[in-house]
């Protein structure tokens, strides 16, 4: 059985995503070597009644690419089609990993203006659930979108940007999945710069406190705080002249092993079996940082490897509104007897004007969760939601969290304009699943 090798199809064994909480089995696995074989597997699907999704690399925590019916991997469809210079832009195929994005732009000179934190994913996979970073003026990676093509449910090829097809353009960006199947992007890019790192800790209350100052001195401002403490680490990105000066061997040995991968692995295996060493680990944990500053290309300070598995929620709130919410949860967590072994990450976006985009029409800050594979996750991430919402969150499209149709039709001012399109697009939900019945409805 297998998977099927280019523009072949298998019977498939059981999916699974990266974080291994959600499984699927698919009729079968249809690996297109073109465009125009995706299009004939996506016709053959609609006449054998069955659905079809495309999945990238597995990164979300949701069910948003699950399906028993065809099940598409886009990995065939990968690299740099075409940079324009002039327009500033890059076109890539929808399957190309970021990863391997970032290091063919490097090569010719050119980089992302923003990314989020890690580059495994497919650019597609990426783009359709709303990966972003931390911005005081740059957004998500689909905000950088400057065209795309999809294939629709009746088979055809359609070509989206501000000037063609502008109403689908509006909302395929973050798309969900639920529109089509993503082929290329066309994203703005420029030529690389250098961005210093500054990595400081930081108690919980002076970081809080001054939260809006960091932001606004900062083009890049993110912080953790690890809970069962009163410590945080920031960091700030900031644009240089470079040259470029990685961290030293101990600093990045921290930050790589300590924090994200070796050491961490260790540490969180021994919190899963035995819950009461977390707080006495998070204390000397987030006390074995010091500051350190750093430079170089973009993509090597936004991204860091993150070999540790988990599971995670992260929510969309106003931006006035994150601190409150911060707040709220480190009560909560002080109060009951979770023991939480993975920090909470805070960051921001800008405003954009993507229909379904978590920064849609408002100025935004992320609160994200994290659980340990294989730890119970549920009461923390019920009682981390329910003061998310009480704040007006959105939650990442790509991540866990138990919100439906009627909550999003509420937080989302545009939600009428995407469901619409969707009708319009996809009238028999041949890209439906059981995730996108919940968030968009029937």
């Amino acid at each position: 059985m297998g998977t099927a090798t280019a523009g072949q199809q298998s019977r498939a064994t059981a999916w699974r995503n990266w974080a291994g909480n959600v499984t699927a089995t698919p009729a079968r696995v249809v690996t297109p070597a073109s465009v125009g074989e995706l299009q004939e597997a996506v016709r053959r699907a609609a006449e054998d009644g069955l659905k079809v999704k495309a999945v990238g690399t597995g990164h979300s925590f949701t069910a948003a690419a699950a399906t028993d019916g065809v099940l598409v991997r886009p990995q065939a469809l990968a690299g740099i089609r075409e940079i324009d210079r002039t327009a500033g832009t890059v076109t890539v195929a929808a399957g190309t990993v970021l990863k391997d994005l970032n290091v063919a732009l490097a090569r010719e000179g050119l980089s992302l203006t923003n990314m989020g934190d890690i580059m495994e994913q497919t650019v597609s996979g990426a783009t359709s659930t709303g990966t972003h970073g931390t911005g005081r003026d740059s957004a998500s990676i689909a905000a950088q979108i400057r065209g795309l093509e999809l294939v629709t449910a009746d088979g055809r090829l359609l070509s989206c940007s501000e000037k063609e097809n502008p109403e689908v353009f509006a909302a395929a960006r973050i798309g969900i999945g639920a529109l089509g199947i993503v082929t290329a992007i066309t994203l703005a890019v420029e030529p690389v710069f250098f961005l210093t790192a500054r990595e400081e800790p930081m108690g919980f209350d002076r970081v809080t406190a001054e939260f809006e100052q960091h932001f606004a001195e900062n083009e890049h401002f993110e912080f953790y705080w690890f809970p069962h403490t009163g410590n945080c680490n920031t960091k700030r990105n900031n644009r240089s002249q470079g040259p470029a000066a990685p961290p030293g061997a101990v600093s990045a040995w921290v930050e790589d092993e300590l924090l994200s991968n070796g050491v961490f692995q260790a540490v969180n295996s021994l919190g899963r079996a035995v819950p009461a060493t977390i707080p006495s680990i998070a204390r000397v944990a987030s006390r074995a940082l010091s500051a350190r500053t750093y430079t170089d290309i973009p993509y090597k300070v936004f991204t860091s490897p993150r070999r540790v598995r988990f599971v995670e929620m992260e929510y969309a709130l106003p931006r006035e509104r994150v601190v409150e919410a911060l707040r709220e949860l480190k009560s909560m967590v002080d109060r009951s007897g979770l023991r939480i072994s993975f920090p909470v990450e805070v960051r921001t976006a800008p405003a954009d004007d993507i229909a379904l985009s978590t920064a849609s029409g408002r100025e935004t800050a992320y609160i994200a969760v994290h659980m340990y594979k294989g730890t119970p996750y549920q009461a923390y991430f019920t009682a981390a939601e329910r003061i998310f919402t009480a704040h007006g969150g959105r939650p990442h499209w790509g991540k866990v969290h138990t919100r439906d149709a009627e909550y999003f039709a509420d937080v989302y001012p545009r939600f009428g304009e995407f469901t619409a399109l969707r009708d319009r697009l996809d009238p028999d939900r041949l890209f439906g699943n059981d995730y996108l019945r919940r968030v968009l409805g029937e």
